[in-house]
Formats: structure tokens, C-alpha cells, sequence
């Protein structure tokens, strides 16, 4: 800059004269560098702020942050391709192990084309491994399909059915017993969750058991299995059950009360969204169809709604 003003002089033209061939002002471009101060200022606070969300949410995708931490200052799409750029992309990752040992126990799907418009209506819950320095942990969640809270999970270095009882007693704490009559608990054909000690604490709270055969009959408790997995877990350090253990409470908190859902209203958090339902259950409009092969025509049907409940509806496990 000071050997371009050392030569200027010599130019045969001013700035004023170039400003002019170019159809711009020198107030313009003074306002211009102005707003490019202040962007690059509101940016630089911005990167702090995604540094401190990536902390607790290491594998949250850059839409999401966005979303999330609301910057009023850059659009969508700029801020995506901008962190994009500055090295914030993440990586997903897939592995998969088998965990369903087939029960002998089978149970009819209670779910498939079933409309959920409140919570504790449907529960589903399933179980994922962890690999930690070649041995393998099982990590067990159970999710309101309605509200995508985590109301149960545990971890167990072990598949026995008594892990997922854990589990089950975490969410009958969360909600009380008299919450858990009429609830449909939906999970696949494993062998633990056909087990007796199983079946019977569901059948004594008043609960309907519901088993689907396929993945997809389990979606969107499966969907939280990759999130806490691939969103969190495999960022941090971690090399004893007990770290495992603080490492999965700490991603369910998180995940519950902080990780905004693009399918709920407003991208509200699972908490938040609970929290809002039972204060204005009568005006909620949110609901959730459950994925059926045969409820094609339903599906179609319902691309005639309005813009706002357009945006809510899910026909299989929404992308969270």
C-alpha cells in the first residue's frame, strides 16, 4: 500500500477518476471497506463461537451450527461454504456390527403407518456397539419418536437382557408409571428385548410390545445410535468403560437439551420441543406418520398441505 501511494503521483489519473469509470464513489468505497471490517470482525467471533459448539458437539455438521448459533450477519449458504473452507467439513464414518440375536419371542409391528401426535406415545429402543481398544461395549437407547429425547440409555459390556431393563427403569423414572400405560415399546426381534424380565416389567406397566423385522422398522432409534456415535463419541479420547460411560451421559445431555432437530418446530431441541408441547399441547400441529411400504397414497397425499405442516411431517426416520 505505501509503495502504490508513493507512485499514485505519477499516475495520470486520480482515484477520483477511476472511481468514476468504474460507476462508484468514494464514499461507496469507503462504506464498502467498512462493511468489510465489520464482517471480517463478526466472523472472528463467530469462529470462537463454533470452536466452543464443536467442544461439546465435535460432529455437528456445519447446517446444524448454523442453525443453531443463528449468526444474523451471513447467509446459510455462505457460512456452509466459508467453514467449509476454513476446515470445519466433517467426516462421517460407518461401521457396522451385528447386535440382533433373533428371540424366539416375536411380537406384531404395532407402528407401521401409525400416526404419533404426542409424547410418550411411542418409545422405540435399540442397541449399538462401541469398540474400545479392540473390545466391544453395548450402548442401549431408548427415544420418543414424537419428541427425539434420549429417555433411557445405558452401557454394557455385555448383551444380556439386564442392560436393557437399565435402560427401560431410566425412562420409567423420567416419565412415572402411570405415563408408561398405553405406550408402545418398539424395538427389533432381539433376543433381549423378547426376554422375560423383558416382556414382563413392559406387560405389569401397561405397555404394548411392538417388533418390526427389518431396519427400516426401527429407523429412528437406529438414527440416534450413529448420531451419538459418529457426532460424538468417536471425537473424544476415551480408554476405560467408566470414561465411556460419563463420555455417553454426557453426549445424551447434550443431545437432548442443546442439538437442535430440523423436524421439529422452530429446530427446537428435543427438551425445549417437550418442554413447548405440554404448555400448548392444544395448538400443536406437529405429528409424526411412521414409514409404511403400503401407505403410498397417504404419503402422496400429504405433499398438499400447508407450507408449515409441509415441513414437519416424516414419513421414515427424518434426518435429525
Amino acid at each position: 500500500m505505501h509503495n502504490f501511494r508513493a507512485r499514485r503521483r505519477h499516475l495520470k489519473y486520480s482515484l477520483n477518476d477511476l472511481y468514476k469509470v468504474i460507476g462508484l464513489t468514494k464514499q461507496a468505497v469507503h462504506q464498502y471497506q467498512k462493511r468489510e471490517r465489520i464482517f471480517e470482525q463478526n466472523l472472528s467471533y463467530l469462529v470462537l463461537d463454533v470452536q466452543d459448539l464443536r467442544e461439546d458437539h465435535p460432529g455437528c455438521g456445519l447446517e446444524k451450527i448454523y442453525y443453531t448459533l443463528q449468526p444474523d450477519f451471513i447467509g446459510r449458504d455462505r457460512f456452509v461454504d466459508l467453514f467449509l473452507r476454513l476446515g470445519y467439513g466433517v467426516k462421517k464414518r460407518k461401521n457396522y456390527i451385528k447386535t440382533t440375536i433373533p428371540s424366539c419371542y416375536q411380537y406384531d409391528n404395532l407402528i407401521q403407518g401409525l400416526l404419533v401426535t404426542r409424547i410418550n406415545q411411542v418409545v422405540q429402543s435399540d442397541i449399538t456397539y462401541y469398540n474400545l481398544g479392540g473390545s466391544f461395549y453395548y450402548l442401549i437407547f431408548l427415544i420418543d419418536v414424537f419428541s427425539k429425547r434420549i429417555v433411557g440409555h445405558q452401557v454394557s459390556d455385555h448383551m444380556r437382557a439386564q442392560a436393557n431393563v437399565r435402560a427401560l427403569k431410566q425412562l420409567i423414572k423420567l416419565r412415572g408409571p402411570k405415563a408408561m400405560k398405553g405406550m408402545i415399546h418398539h424395538s427389533d426381534r432381539g433376543s433381549q428385548y423378547g426376554a422375560k424380565i423383558y416382556t414382563n416389567l413392559l406387560k405389569d406397566l401397561g405397555c404394548y410390545i411392538s417388533m418390526g423385522q427389518k431396519a427400516q422398522d426401527n429407523a429412528y432409534a437406529e438414527r440416534v445410535n450413529g448420531i451419538i456415535k459418529n457426532e460424538y463419541l468417536n471425537y473424544w479420547k476415551i480408554e476405560t468403560k467408566q470414561q465411556l460411560s460419563r463420555m455417553v451421559k454426557k453426549a445424551v445431555d447434550h443431545y437432548n437439551s442443546n442439538r437442535i432437530h430440523r423436524h421439529l418446530p422452530e429446530r427446537l431441541t428435543p427438551i425445549n420441543f417437550e418442554q413447548r408441547f405440554k404448555n400448548n399441547s392444544k395448538e400443536n400441529s406437529h405429528f409424526e406418520l411412521i414409514f409404511a411400504e403400503q401407505n403410498a397414497l397417504e404419503r402422496s397425499s400429504f405433499k398438499h398441505l400447508n407450507d408449515y405442516l409441509e415441513g414437519q411431517i416424516e414419513y421414515s426416520c427424518p434426518l435429525f
